[in-house]
């Protein structure tokens, strides 16, 4: 026995010593010149007839038949010797793709094949006929295996391993394959690898490294995949480098001269080439509320193709009386007739579709599943020698390919996420962004050293004009003050002569004021005179009503005086308890103000129901200076009673300034009770019935906010119609302050169990949801707190065995609301839509709606993001409790 090429055994490379393959001289003289191709042609692909379109894969893979040619060997020398009497046993008739093998002179037996190739078929025939389709296969994404069997010396190695190094036309299947592959693909994005074992004596050894001894097989448990995980795989990047890696191999593959053949392989050569290219996904369009997409599109995911090419030359299958192997050499036979008699039993049993192949009867027939009964496209060339005193396994050889044409192959494409180039191309994104986050930082801090320069210069000049200013001030006003003075003195000089002067007439004076007291007097008698006379009339008058009472004239004219002055009576009072309510407000604010200045900022200041969607006040105590909360001395100095029958009143103004007050008195936790008893939830509910009155409908809505927040009110709104009033106003009102009360009290009510089943009913979960059409922050946020109580009600009673069942958020359709909404850059927002995202996902029958709507990769970013610890940690119990969001995390290959 001699290793190929009579190099050093296993262990030691010789790159320098010149590579023959096994095949005589004849062979290649009988065979006609042929083209060389054209240096850099691209690849063409074969039409989709030839080998089923790759292009119409599905989950089930695209079938496709094992395709055999048959290729006939030239005589040699010696057989052009020993047989030039006899004429050969194989008749060709490749026009029909048909052979005849003669049995004798006037009997023979008729095989059809895909291809039949006759001795004078050029290298680049039989590459295009053979591989080419599989490479191109490959190229697209599925696994494709080469295979040549046959006798040996029928010129196995020759069709597949020539490297054509003197003659390029004489170039084998495996180089020229390499070369349409380099072809085809870019190295930037793609890449290719290579393999180069041989299977001599049941032991799998590596032709690139051997040292690398007794390889193992390894079969995936669940896809069936065979895979050598130890063997020595290369990066090609050029033609050269992969003639260089297969002169390497063919040095170490083990080959020995025997009777038929000089150089004969002794094992069964494996080249097995891994190709990945990188392509793109479907883009994901993402509809928005108002069904606009153009702008929510999310980027194409790369897909990753992952295929292999598998060239096996088979060692020659002999008889030892022929070959006249002996010793070690008849070991070595004995294990390739065994391997090549297992491959026949797998192929035999495929065909005849028989429940069991015995694959694992040899590790050929292991290395080998795919390609036979697997996913794989699969060609097989057979060759076979003219001689008719090898009939015998010409015959053999041709049965063996006609069987394998019966062999159907399922063909799958291998595609993966390439998450490591997104993962690149996203941080190369982020990269960007920052740096020009950075850049626009940079800019910022330069306007506003700008502005503050700027503000500085323009603050200096205003101090010195109004330095200036005040300077001519004070110069004006000195000189009015010197202009003052002079004129005082002047007309102090001219009092003083007038006094000298009154001295004269003093006595004058006296007179004439005495004359005015006696005309006062005068005055004074008269006015009692005429008062006297007055009353005298009036008694008068009160005997002539007493005597004229039978008059129905003046009767109904006092009862109308009456009428008149009581309704300005009543309306005066009710302007007294609007005014006492207003000024006892005003009264607060300013102690609140004034509290609020003395600490340096404001705190918990009033806020009016018509200003935010519920007024929260302390509980009723001292407020200031040993003053009592307005809402208790209104109570005292009005009366509850009083100001709710103003909610009645025809005066607009009235009525709206008496339901701020409602609602203002609502929001104490203390008068909610009487306010209910009293009638006041009542009168509310038909203000939110009744009224168009914008102003009315909001405060009274902020009202009944307030008044939900108690759980024993809460089933007397639901009992008084409340829940459908609020759907409707939800619906009708266009205001985002009203709807952000609405949304408030149907949030407030969404806390309680009992009422789960009423609020979607009657329509407050659609209400709830349809409000996020106004889109403001305060609105969307308490639409995600009425979710929240909803989800976390609907958890609670999961729990406790009440309801099973889908959640009704889900089938109410808030998921996708829900997902869109989890990351928001609100934090009241997005801390109420975690803790419901956290609650629906606690029960398994809400999860396959969940992972289809998005809401698995939220459950992980909040598992590994949320900044509140207590929502984080429930996020990570829920996702490791969950046997269906752990099965698809381990699907998608998902660490959390």
């Amino acid at each position: 026995m001699a290793y190929r090429n009579g190099v050093a055994p296993r262990g030691s490379v010789k790159l320098d010593r010149p590579v023959s393959f096994r095949t005589s001289s004849s062979f290649k003289s009988k065979l006609p010149p042929s083209q060389s191709p054209a240096a850099g042609s691209a690849l063409r692909r074969s039409s989709p007839a030839s080998f089923g379109s790759a292009s119409n894969k599905d989950d089930h893979g695209v079938p496709g038949r094992v395709r055999v040619a048959v290729r006939l060997r030239p005589r040699n020398a010696e057989e052009s010797v020993a047989d030039a009497d006899f004429a050969d046993c194989v008749e060709l008739q490749p026009e029909l793709k048909r052979l005849k093998l003669r049995k004798n002179n006037w009997d023979t037996d008729t095989y059809e094949f895909d291809d039949v190739l006759t001795e004078y078929a050029s290298q680049k025939r039989v590459y295009e006929v053979v591989a080419k389709p599989v490479v191109e296969s490959v190229l697209d994404g599925y696994n494709g295996t080469v295979m040549a069997y046959g006798q040996t010396g029928t010129g196995k190695t020759f069709t597949l391993g020539r490297l054509g190094e003197k003659d390029t036309s004489d170039r084998g299947i495996m180089v020229r394959a390499m070369e349409d592959i380099l072809a085809d693909i870019s190295l930037e994005t793609d890449s290719v690898s290579v393999s180069y074992l041989q299977l001599y004596m049941e032991t799998l050894q590596d032709l690139l490294d051997p040292a690398n001894d007794n390889i193992p097989i390894v079969e995936d448990p669940k896809t069936g995949d065979v895979s050598v995980p130890r063997a020595t795989v290369v990066d090609i990047k050029d033609q050269l480098s992969f003639l260089e890696l297969l002169r390497v191999g063919e040095a170490h593959r083990i080959a020995a001269n025997t009777k038929l053949n000089t150089e004969s392989s002794r094992s069964h050569a494996i080249l097995m080439v891994h190709v990945k290219r990188c392509v793109l996904g479907s883009e994901d369009n993402i509809s928005s509320e108002n069904g606009d997409s153009s702008h929510l599109t999310k980027p194409s995911r790369p897909l990753v193709r992952k295929s292999k090419l598998v060239v096996v030359d088979l060692a020659g299958s002999e008889r030892i009386q022929k070959s006249g192997s002996e010793g070690h050499m008849l070991e070595e036979a004995k294990c390739i007739n065994l391997s090549l008699s297992a491959l026949g039993k797998c192929i035999n049993s495929l065909a005849e579709n028989s429940t069991h192949v015995p694959f694992r009867d040899s590790k050929l027939t292991r290395l080998l599943r795919d390609s036979f009964g697997g996913s794989a496209r699969t060609s097989l060339i057979v060759t076979i020698g003219p001689s008719p005193r090898h009939r015998g396994e010409t015959s053999s050889t041709i049965l063996f390919g006609q069987r394998a044409m019966k062999v159907e192959n399922m063909l799958k494409i291998k595609e993966e996420f390439d998450y490591k180039s997104l993962s690149r191309k996203l941080e190369l994104q982020l990269d960007k962004l920052i740096a020009e986050n950075e850049r626009q930082h940079k800019a910022y801090e330069d306007e506003v050293e700008r502005l503050n320069l700027e503000s500085q210069k323009r603050i200096s000049e205003v101090e010195r004009n109004f330095a200036d200013a005040l300077e001519n001030e004070r110069r004006k006003c000195q000189m009015d003050y010197m202009e003052a003075v002079k004129k005082l003195e002047e007309k102090l000089v001219s009092n003083r002569k007038q006094d000298h002067a009154g001295l004269v007439n003093g006595k004058c004076n006296g007179e004439e004021v005495s004359e005015v007291q006696v005309l006062l007097q005068k005055e004074i008698h008269l006015r009692k005179v005429a008062e006297e006379e007055v009353e005298n009339l009036k008694r008068q008058l009160g005997l002539f009503t007493q005597s004229e009472a039978g008059g129905n004239a003046e009767i109904v004219r006092v009862h109308k005086i009456l009428e008149e002055e009581a309704q300005h009576k009543k309306k005066l009072e009710e302007e007294i308890i609007i005014l006492r309510s207003q000024l006892l407000q005003l009264n607060f604010e300013a102690e609140q103000m004034r509290s609020c200045l003395d600490r340096g900022g404001y705190e918990n200041g009033f806020s009016t129901a018509d200003s935010s969607m519920s007024v929260r006040h302390s509980h009723p105590r001292d407020i200031g200076n040993g003053q009592k909360a307005p809402v208790s001395t209104l109570f005292e100095q009005v009366g509850l009673q009083k100001i709710l029958s103003l909610l009645e009143s025809d005066d607009a103004n009235v009525r709206i300034h008496a339901v701020k007050v409602v609602a203002n008195l609502a929001a104490e936790e203390t008068n909610q009770k009487r306010i209910v008893e009293a009638g006041g939830l009542t009168s509310l509910l038909m203000l939110l019935r009744s009224f168009e009155d914008e102003t009315v409908r909001r405060v009274a809505a902020g009202a009944i906010a307030n008044l939900a927040m108690n759980e024993a009110n809460q089933e007397h709104i639901m009992v008084q119609g409340g829940i459908s009033l609020l759907a409707t106003t939800a619906a009708d009102a266009d205001d985002a302050q009203t709807l952000r009360m609405v949304a408030g009290a149907i949030a407030n009510l969404c806390g309680n169990d009992k009422l789960q089943m009423n609020l979607r009913s009657e329509g407050g979960i659609k209400a709830l949801l349809g409000i996020v059409r106004c889109g403001h922050p305060d609105v969307l946020s308490q639409v995600a707190r009425g979710i929240a109580n909803f989800a976390k009600c609907e958890s609670r009673a999961c729990t406790q065995g009440i309801k099973s069942g889908r959640s009704i958020l889900i089938e109410d359709g808030a998921l996708p609301w829900i997902v869109q909404n989890a990351n928001d850059e609100a934090a009241p927002i997005r801390r109420h839509i975690e803790l419901a995202l956290c609650h629906l996902a606690q029960h398994e029958v809400n999860a396959k709606d969940m992972i289809s709507g998005g809401a698995l990769w939220e459950l992980v970013r909040i598992s590994r993001d949320c900044s509140r610890e207590d929502i984080r940690s429930l996020a990570r119990r829920i996702l490791n409790s969950s046997p269906t969001f752990r099965a698809e995390l381990r699907r998608l290959r998902i660490d959390y």
